[in-house]
């Protein structure tokens, strides 16, 4: 997988803070927007103004190129397991061949009633794998995420409801979150673990 300079932290990298709100800027869209906490700059993009939005979904640098493509796969029979794919790029099944198709990077996966699921790295095209995967475990009472590299059990980042600056300082809307991504932690690779992390039921 390449490394994007806007959006890949380096393990020599100071952690990085972003504030994500769950909303497009785009009128009548669905999406997010992620901003730099250092400097306010546009970091991510999501608007998506297609029905089906909830499973397939792209997320987008600032200046609108898809850096990865999210997309739900298809439940199984007894609907006890869901699980996501993300893929490099802009991967669309429906226009392109078998052979064209995009080789995902990782797979998520959440056993019904956990509040927690396994994030599974695929080998890249020289057989290599990045990373063993990771976890996130999430609760939707206290609103928060964290995700933990799996082989390590490090805490790699983690998402909370963000704090006006006011004082005291007091909750901003619900759709506002912190992000805190560690060094050494793709932000791409990061934000679409947390939107699937907010798709996800229980």
């Amino acid at each position: 997988m390449e490394s994007w300079p806007e959006t890949c932290s380096t393990s020599s990298a100071p952690e990085r803070r972003l504030t994500v709100w769950r909303k497009s800027l785009l009128f009548n869209s669905h999406g997010y927007t992620v901003f730099d906490d250092a400097d306010g700059r546009i970091v991510f993009r999501v608007d998506n103004y297609a029905h089906d939005w909830r499973r397939h979904t792209l997320l987008m640098d600032s200046h609108g190129n898809v850096l990865l493509t999210i997309r739900r796969c298809r439940p199984n029979i007894l609907k006890l397991r869901e699980s996501w794919k993300v893929y490099e790029g802009d991967e669309d099944t429906q226009t392109m061949s078998k052979e064209e198709r995009l080789r995902p990077l990782f797979k998520a996966t959440k056993h019904l009633g956990s509040s927690s699921c396994t994030i599974s790295m695929f080998a890249d095209d020289r057989g290599s794998v990045k990373s063993l995967g990771y976890r996130m475990s999430w609760s939707r009472e206290k609103e928060w995420s964290k995700i933990y590299q799996a082989d390590l059990n490090t805490l790699v980042a983690e998402v909370s409801r963000k704090y006006g600056s006011s004082m005291p300082k007091n909750l901003l809307d619900k759709d506002v979150l912190s992000l805190r991504v560690h060094p050494g932690m793709d932000q791409a690779l990061t934000m679409a673990m947390i939107m699937i992390t907010n798709s996800m039921s229980g």
